[in-house]
């Protein structure tokens, strides 16, 4: 049996002992580096489905870009930016040309008249988790626009 004193002493050596406190605060912090590491994941993949929308767009382009029969192929346009865009999940493309006669728009059949392609391609992001306050979807979208060579 321990007296009194000696009950008071060992509660002092207690209280003032250092041993295990790193690893509550570890315990404390590693949900918010948990969450910080995730976001930084999601970023990266949000920026990577950026760049599958744009080069999507550009694939578009470059098919419709070849010439004026190519530039009013709009289901090719499609076609090939379905096929150059990878992963992206969701992806529509509206592709569409147009015709610059002295630098406004104007008619194809004009003199002078030059023919350009644009598309949009706009997919879906899907986060890993559910954060709060942001949707459980984010659209990414892509442009690009080029002149058509053989006019």
């Amino acid at each position: 049996m321990m007296l009194p004193y000696q009950v008071k002493a060992r509660t002092r050596a207690l209280l003032r002992c250092e041993s295990g406190t790193s690893l509550v605060e570890f315990a404390i912090v590693l949900p918010f580096l948990a969450l910080l590491l995730l976001g930084l994941i999601d970023f990266g993949r949000y920026t990577y489905d950026g760049i599958l929308a744009a080069n999507a767009a550009r694939a578009a382009v470059q098919y419709g870009a070849q010439n004026l029969q190519k530039a009013a192929d709009v289901p090719g346009m499609k076609a090939a930016a379905v096929a150059d865009a990878g992963s992206l999940s969701g992806l529509t493309v509206t592709p569409n040309g147009y015709c610059s006669v002295s630098g406004s728009n104007g008619s194809c059949t004009t003199s002078g008249a030059v023919a350009y392609v644009q598309a949009t391609a706009t997919g879906l992001f899907y986060p890993l988790i559910k954060y709060p306050g942001l949707p459980s979807q984010v659209a990414v979208t892509g442009y690009a626009l080029m002149r058509v060579e053989n006019q």
